[in-house]
């Protein structure tokens, strides 16, 4: 089949519709997902405070956002379950042959789905019933099996583009390895990078909700920690994402010397390779670019002198085209860059911290936090246009290619408008019942809202009454 392909048989109608849905379904996912990984962290450092220092505005945060983490958790099903099903349905060729490798990592997801959602429920459930620390370790169980289940993923992508742990024996997997497979070359640092990002986008995401709230003049101390929490979160991150993305790229650079030069914008094998700002290849040559002289030699090396495989050095029939090399290369400036506008900006707040331990009251710092969520979002989703664009035109690096993976029966453009619609009402959806919650809460002022169990706000000694009905 490999063979068959490098001979240069025509790609097959259905790879065009194949790659636009799992694109669609992959970036709708990948929005759901920091979420189930560090919402309910977030969620639980909250509960923890509130237990701990009995911070009454900290446990109504932690019931309040277990309701909504618990929406985003059955979207989250949703959408994961139509990516499953996609990679049966649109890519026999990856699934048929390489499923008892590639399979394993998922099936290993779905036991921390399962574990995910069972305890999800007694969390949410648990308010007023359980005990408040045994409540809690509920909690636990939801953010570990979250991380447990970004893992397994990451393992099965991950072995995307590094193999490893089977044998290829007339045309199938045999001789599998459970463990070389889930924990290949790539597991480690992609699994760090991921749940990084993950930390990044959700404390983003909710700081920036409150951001607004300060912005409007909601100066109270449950808006102030319903900010401080995930921004701080956040901005731990922000610095080792930078240490850990480093690390992959030069990884990258010694394991995927094709994906390394699509990145840098590196046409022909050289030393002394600049790092190219912007600029596309055009015929084999960079234009348009702001190249700063040695830097990627640089970076991949650390000396100037370093060598740098362009593209030239990538054998034709498998060599990315100039338009996948574009695209990597330019959502690589929009990840680098957007990333390094929220690291300014997470260096401004400890900066404020340090000097006045308070949430910092600049219009123009909250104005920034108040959009950092979007920021982190399109960071992210640069990246996963990285790996997965950077890979092509491979499925498997060196085994199994995208045009051999794809289904070849059947006209899937019908198919990708079902999806679309499907996940176009489950969105809406999703955005309809959070703005209800928010709004239902916002009728309350949140210094007076009865919380799940202990403290209890003193009812005004005129109304008792009605302090009591509003538990």
């Amino acid at each position: 089949m490999l063979m068959t392909s490098l001979l240069g048989v025509a790609d097959p109608p259905q790879l065009l519709p194949a790659r636009e849905q799992m694109a669609f379904t992959l970036g709708f996912h990948i929005i759901i997902v920091p979420f189930g990984v560090a919402f309910t962290f977030m969620m639980l450092i909250c509960h923890f405070r509130a237990l701990r220092y009995g911070d009454q505005q900290a446990l109504l945060l932690a019931q309040r956002w277990s309701r909504v983490a618990a929406v985003l958790f059955a979207v989250g099903a949703v959408s994961g379950t139509v990516l499953t099903f996609e990679l049966g349905l649109l890519w026999p060729g990856l699934m048929g042959a390489y499923g008892a490798a590639f399979g394993f990592p998922f099936a290993i997801e779905g036991l921390f789905f399962f574990l995910e959602a069972i305890f999800m429920a007694i969390y949410i459930y648990g308010w007023r019933r359980l005990p408040p620390w045994p409540h809690f370790f509920t909690g636990v169980v939801v953010t570990l099996s979250g991380v447990g289940g970004t893992a397994a993923v990451i393992a099965a992508n991950s072995w995307m583009n590094q193999p490893g742990g089977f044998t290829v024996r007339n045309g199938r997997v045999t001789e599998v390895v459970p463990s070389k497979v889930f924990f290949n070359g790539a597991f480690w640092w992609e699994t760090v990078h991921m749940l990084l990002a993950a930390y990044i986008v959700a404390g983003f995401m909710v700081a920036g909700v409150y951001a607004w709230g300060l912005l409007k003049g909601c100066q109270d101390r449950y808006h102030r920690l319903g900010f401080l929490v995930p921004f701080t979160v956040a901005s731990i991150a922000m610095p080792l994402q930078f240490l850990v993305g480093d690390t992959i790229a030069r990884q990258v650079f010694d394991r995927e010397p094709a994906k390394f030069a699509a990145l840098e914008l590196v046409p022909s094998t050289a030393d002394h390779v600049p790092e190219t700002l912007g600029g596309v290849i055009v015929n084999g040559a960079v234009r348009y670019g702001l190249p700063i002289p040695d830097v990627a030699s640089l970076l991949a090396g650390f000396r100037p002198s370093t060598t740098i495989r362009g593209l030239d050095a990538i054998p034709a029939p498998v060599r990315p085209d100039d338009a996948v090399v574009n695209v990597v290369h330019l959502a690589f400036d929009v990840m680098v860059g957007t990333a390094s506008l929220l690291l300014l900006l997470s260096l401004w707040f400890a900066w404020f911290w340090w000097r006045r331990h308070e949430v910092p009251a600049n219009r123009w710092f909250l104005r920034g936090a108040s959009v950092a969520g979007l920021i982190a979002l399109a960071s992210l989703e640069s990246g996963w246009v990285v790996t997965e664009v950077g890979r092509q035109p491979w499925t498997v690096v060196g085994v199994l290619l995208t045009r051999d993976a794809v289904a070849t029966q059947g006209n899937l453009w019908p198919l990708f408008a079902s999806v679309l619609a499907i996940y176009l009402c489950v969105g809406i959806g999703a955005l309809l019942v959070l703005r209800t919650m928010r709004r239902k809460w916002s009728e309350h002022d949140p210094e007076t809202v009865a919380v799940p169990y202990g403290p209890y706000p003193a009812p005004a000694s005129t109304d008792h009454a009605d302090g009591a009905d509003r538990r």
